[in-house]
């Protein structure tokens, strides 16, 4: 609880004064204060005054990624739909809104390392003919829009806390500009740039990215990955492992095998993916170790999952247990073959069914679902 409390009091200190540094960034680019003059300003104000200046730069930052980041998303929204693609789902922080039998819903689904998602499902189109410049550039467009729509009132003549908390926004998003459109990687998960850039170049990518979505879209719709079609679904020879968009393939052909309950088969796969590790990003990898360990126990190897499930994985599956139903179908292959306590596996399997409508993925729950009554009976 208190290790909880000094890293949320060590994140206000520094987005405050983050905040502060972009502000003073913003003044002397835009107007004719010097670097000096801005510091100096700080020394001349009382420190009543002071703290409110940094407590309106920590507020500034917050309320900036509140509006930027769903802004971001919305603008995703809008460039697929023009450019041919359906609504599936609209994330933002932890809350997704969807749509299900024709009904929008909210319900709580996080994916670490992201602040918001916008998934659509392409058009009905040859591959090569399916845009997707659009659908990755359009978080970036509406960021860059909502700059010129705010950079104007910089200008006029604002109370002062109020053209901090206004130049902290203009900085804010600029950067987000910059960091979602200037072509990166950052923890083997590319940008919006990177995307735009890779997808135009890359088959095998673009593939995998348009099966991803299209399955995406049926899964949360309640299919399960036996009973999508084969078309979505292959096993390249040869993929880059540091492309995350080409590491999805094997990784989505292996969940059609498991939930064929093609066990060895996907045990292959999963094997193969994880002696890459060091090369796939952290996320893939870490689900990549909880398939891999699942399969290791129903394919009589407790010994080998029990190695490869340390602290560090276990905290991981308990973070997302309440969320992705893949994780407590794994906690109960571990009661079952580890603690063999078939007594444990039972109720998490019933805690699943009973809570099965709060999932996002309706399909995966579903599989999940059925393969726990198969271990269990």
């Amino acid at each position: 609880m208190i290790k909880n409390i000094l890293k949320i009091i060590v994140g206000l200190v520094v987005g405050g004064l983050i905040g502060l540094l972009i502000g003073g960034l913003i003044v002397v680019v835009f107007t004719d204060t010097t670097w000096s003059e801005y510091i100096d300003k700080y020394y001349s104000i009382d420190i009543s005054e002071g703290i409110l200046v940094f407590l309106v730069a920590v507020a500034s930052m917050i309320v900036s990624f509140m509006i930027l980041v769903p802004i971001h998303e919305l603008g995703h929204l809008v460039c697929g739909l023009l450019t041919g693609y359906k609504f599936v789902s609209f994330r933002v922080f932890n809350y997704t809104i969807l749509k299900e039998n024709g009904r929008f819903k909210i319900k709580k689904f996080g994916v670490a390392g992201t602040g918001g998602q916008c998934l659509l499902t392409p058009p009905e189109l040859p591959l090569e003919q399916i845009p997707t410049g659009w659908y990755n550039f359009g978080g970036v467009l509406a960021n860059i829009i909502m700059l010129l729509i705010a950079l104007p009132f910089f200008f006029l003549d604002l109370n002062p806390f109020v053209a901090e908390a206004l130049g902290i926004f203009i900085a804010t998003d600029a950067i987000m500009i910059l960091l979602n459109g200037i072509p990166m990687q950052a923890g083997g998960v590319g940008n919006d740039g990177y995307n735009i850039k890779l997808l135009k170049k890359n088959f095998l990518s673009k593939k995998g990215i348009i099966n991803q979505l299209r399955a995406n879209a049926l899964i949360q719709n309640g299919v399960r990955p036996k009973d999508m079609p084969e078309d979505l679904f292959i096993n390249p020879e040869e993929i880059d492992y540091h492309n995350a968009l080409e590491v999805s393939i094997p990784l989505m052909f292996s969940s059609r095998l498991i939930d064929r309950k093609e066990h060895k088969e996907a045990l292959e796969i999963i094997e193969n993916l994880y002696s890459h590790k060091d090369e796939i990003m952290p996320l893939y990898v870490k689900e990549i170790a909880c398939e891999l360990a699942f399969l290791y126990m129903r394919t009589g190897n407790p010994d080998k999952a029990e190695a490869i499930l340390d602290k560090d994985l276990m905290k991981y599956i308990e973070t997302y247990r309440k969320m992705m139903s893949s994780k407590e179908r794994l906690i109960c292959a571990i009661a079952l073959y580890l603690e063999k306590d078939e007594s444990k596996a039972r109720q998490i399997y019933e805690n699943i069914k009973a809570r099965q409508e709060e999932y996002l993925l309706q399909g995966e729950v579903k599989s999940d679902i059925a393969l726990m009554e198969d271990m269990l009976n």
